[in-house]
């Protein structure tokens, strides 16, 4: 979900043909079918954010953040929320009786359809954006919000209904959280435009507040504990109902009906206002009024040196605009878009089934369960903190570093994580968990970073939906590891740890290799440009020179 604060800050100057001047009208669209459906509505007109209050902005950019750390990624917490549904007896009727006299913790049937919920939340989390995208494009944010808390809503009534169920209300209900999370989070994006000066600090609070959400079980499981395992996870969510339904609240009371305009849909307004040629006095006055109040809203140079400095990290990037103006069919057959991919495939299979099965994995790696349990409640306060932590600190990289040089990172560091997680030492454990934590937030950015820069955004809702969406779907082979863990290896994580690694390596090296290839081909191919366009161009006073020669 780091997605938003990368591409809104390109958005404002994506040339589609290399020597084009910036299009400072583009807005980035999430929507991955693009003209295929109905254009925006008449009345989902962006808003100027010069039109709302200084205060009301405030206020809404806070209470989004709020909201979305109750809501936006909880699912992904699951870690934190499994022991929980261990000691509550869920799915333990799935046991066999051998399994049940020998007081297994958890038997294998058990083990799998605990991992199999997580594993179609992360799914549906990924695939769902796609339809988020639509629905934001076509009908706005405050519909998508509605939409999300409703869905949120349901998820959290058939969650704690789920013993009484005919259906399997725990995976449904799970299912149903995953699917609000991204209605809610990624119609905040828009919120980062109430002060496009400060869009980064805000984007960093919304993305901020997603990779914390994951500690709301972990408080929950605490006060589990607390509690003498008496707060049961029924009231536990239908107490939580109060989110979703403060979230509908604020979406028709606070939250804007339509998208706020981006610094480029400013300019070009102020810059149309500034042409106009009214000759009635109010008329002007009223020009006058917005081109300052858009002035005032942009800061003191307004938005030149934003896009001054997007070019320079679009320069520094070395891969910028190497795909863009090709349709999203010629992208999508490209090695740009294959390696990429299926190093998301791999890495997103990797990171949602270490998250899965963290505690079985070590308390085999450590032959300790209590030792387990140290390394998996390190990992629930982590994982939402090293979000945090990580997401200034991944600006950074992203905006200071080339693309190959932060493939390699990728490639370099989920090596690393690989090696630490095959070995049987405590410390390797803990260490693990640290580098996981900032890997996590650093892989989904730089993924998001890299498809804005090589596609563009003319097929990025497309392009980078598709990556993503088929990355979600792999997820589900996660059963076939559990099944080959438990029945082939007896319950020896390593083999499929190794094995992932080595497929990780194996398209990592390539994909970096040829991103580095081509990055070098490209900045010759822009030297080469420049060289002949300073050919073409007389220096002053060069052609009354050439003229006193020839008399």
């Amino acid at each position: 979900m780091s997605l938003a604060e990368r591409v809104t800050s390109l958005e404002t100057y994506d040339d589609e043909g290399r020597g084009s001047s910036p299009a400072r009208d583009r807005r980035l669209s999430f929507n991955p079918v693009g003209d295929w459906t109905p254009a925006p509505m008449a009345d989902h007109e962006p808003l100027g954010a010069f039109e709302v209050s200084v205060a009301r902005r405030v206020l809404q950019v806070l209470v989004a953040v709020v909201y979305c750390l109750l809501s936006a990624g909880i699912v992904f917490g699951y870690a934190a929320l499994k022991p929980v549904l261990i000691r509550e007896g869920v799915y333990r009727d799935r046991c066999s009786g051998a399994e049940l006299e020998r007081g297994v913790r958890t038997c294998y049937e058990q083990e799998l359809r605990l991992n199999l919920m997580f594993t179609v939340a992360a799914v549906v989390t990924n695939v769902c954006a796609l339809l988020v995208g639509t629905i934001l494009d076509r009908y706005g944010p405050r519909l998508t919000g509605v939409v999300g808390s409703v869905l949120f809503a349901l998820g959290c009534v058939t969650f704690a209904l789920a013993p009484q169920l005919a259906f399997d209300g725990y995976l449904t209900g799970y299912v149903l959280l995953a699917l609000g999370g991204p209605f809610v989070f990624i119609s905040s994006f828009q919120l980062s435009n109430t002060f496009p000066a400060h869009s980064g600090l805000i984007l960093s609070m919304l993305t901020g507040a997603f990779d914390s959400s994951s500690a709301v079980f972990l408080f929950y499981r605490v006060v589990y504990a607390q509690s003498g395992a008496r707060f049961k996870p029924k009231q536990f969510f239908l107490i939580y109902l109060v989110v979703p339904a403060s979230i509908m609240v604020a979406q028709f009371l606070l939250m804007p009906k339509n998208s706020y305009k981006t610094v480029g849909e400013l300019m070009q307004q102020a810059e149309g206002a500034e042409e106009g040629d009214d000759v009635d006095v109010d008329s002007r006055g009223r020009r006058e009024s917005v081109v300052g109040e858009i002035t005032r809203l942009l800061g003191p140079k307004g938005g030149d040196d934003h896009v001054k400095t997007e070019e320079r990290k679009k320069e520094r990037s070395g891969v910028w605009g190497a795909l863009h103006g090709l349709s999203a069919l010629e992208q999508i057959r490209s090695p740009w878009f294959v390696l990429i991919t299926l190093f998301t495939v791999i890495q997103m299979t990797r990171i949602n089934y270490f998250v899965a099965t963290i505690r079985p994995q070590y308390e085999y790696l450590l032959g300790d369960y209590y030792k387990a349990v140290e390394i998996n409640t390190f990992f629930d306060v982590a994982l939402p903190l090293g979000g945090v932590i990580a997401v200034p600190l991944i600006g950074l990289l992203l905006d200071n570093t080339s693309t190959p040089f932060v493939l390699s990172l990728l490639v370099a560091t989920a090596g690393v994580i690989g090696v630490l997680g095959m070995l049987p030492y405590i410390w390797a454990g803990y260490a693990n968990v640290c580098l996981f934590v900032v890997y996590r937030p650093l892989y989904y950015t730089a993924v998001s970073d890299y498809s804005a820069k090589v596609f563009g955004f003319r097929t990025f809702g497309k392009v980078y939906g598709l990556i993503m969406c088929l990355g979600g779907l792999f997820n589900l082979s996660q059963a076939g590891l559990d099944a080959l863990t438990y029945k082939v290896f007896n319950r020896d994580p390593r083999p499929v740890n190794g094995l992932l690694l080595g497929l990780a390596l194996v398209v990592g090296v390539a994909l970096v290799a040829y991103v580095w290839i081509r990055s070098r081909s490209l900045r010759r191919e822009r030297l080469e440009d420049e060289a002949e366009g300073a050919a073409e161009t007389l220096m002053p006073g060069a052609e009354a020179e050439e003229a006193l020669v020839a008399d």
